[in-house]
């Protein structure tokens, strides 16, 4: 459904924001950046390899870099100017546009162990199941279809899309004396720290001993494999399809690109970027950026 807000509330709600141009103009629906425009009530966002589109946009708010040279102000157009124009984009669609969430409360359908600890804040959709001594915090918010396996732990304001499995057993095998395979077993857990987030279909894997860890304000995105004994640093991002095998220690604010693959018992450095489809095979270093299978490094040092 449509909302109706002004071009002056936008404005307010950021921080180091500038207007140009009415602070009255309604505001009724959010666009990405059009090739041109005449309804003055959409709202949009231009980077400033993108300025030049601004040209042939003659209606419209948006929201741009505070760098913006004067020669792209057009008098029908509002004008937003501030220092980071996708994260203030980012602000207003939470602030103003976002939609409610789909889980209310405890649907009847859930299947709990008695042993289980539960916020009362907590939501968790159709079907979810949680297993003997999981703690689930504040404000989380658990995904039709999933479920959190036996021991598994979660802080606050942790939200987990539908079909996924945390806190299952991982692949890990050995042979026995008669040369079949025999599986190791998992006694450890999994822990997901505060305002982690996971998307749909992704398994996490117990440890075999100790902890799985997802650091605090970490992303794990659709199709992610997160296999035992990872530890997924602070602030950082794994993609659709990456796999991250067992004891991997990923570092702060890395990027794991999609499908990209990571062996066993490799160490990926704070702020390296793993490319997209690359196998890292060795450890990448803090800053690093590496591409290819195997994995080759393209770039130390610049990534911040």
């Amino acid at each position: 459904m449509e909302k109706a807000i002004t071009s002056g509330e936008i404005a307010a709600a950021l921080s180091d924001a500038r207007l140009v141009g009415s602070p009255m103009q309604e505001v009724r629906r959010v666009i990405s950046l059009p090739e041109t425009n005449e309804d003055p009530s959409l709202l949009f966002w231009c980077t400033e390899r993108n300025w030049d589109k601004l040209r042939t946009i003659n209606r419209g708010v948006v929201l741009c870099s505070n760098t913006l040279p004067d020669v792209y102000l057009v008098p029908g157009r509002v004008h937003i100017l501030v220092p980071n124009p996708r994260m203030a984009f980012q602000e207003i669609l939470s602030k103003f546009f976002s939609e409610p969430c789909e889980i209310e409360g405890v649907s009847p359908t859930a299947v709990i162990h008695s042993t289980a600890k539960i916020h009362p804040s907590a939501m968790l959709g159709a079907n979810v199941v949680i297993e003997r001594d999981v703690t689930i915090g504040k404000d989380c918010v658990i995904g039709h279809n999933t479920v959190l396996k036996r021991r598994t732990h979660l802080g606050e304001h942790v939200v987990i899309g539908a079909n996924c499995t945390i806190g299952g057993v991982g692949f890990g095998y050995e042979k026995d004396s008669s040369g079949k395979y025999a599986l190791l077993p998992h006694i450890g857990n999994v822990v997901v720290e505060d305002f982690v987030e996971i998307g749909n279909n992704t398994a996490v894997d117990r440890a075999v001993i100790g902890s799985t860890i997802l650091r605090k304000n970490s992303k794990i995105d659709n199709l992610v494999h997160i296999a035992h004994g990872v530890e997924v640093g602070e602030n950082s991002l794994v993609i659709a399809n990456a796999m991250v095998a067992g004891s991997v220690v990923i570092g702060k604010n890395v990027w794991v690109a999609p499908s990209a693959s990571v062996l066993n018992q490799k160490t990926i450095g704070d702020r390296a970027v793993i490319g997209m489809g690359a196998v890292v095979l060795k450890d990448v270093e803090e800053g690093s950026t590496v591409v290819g299978n195997p994995a080759r490094l393209i770039g130390r040092g610049e990534n911040k």
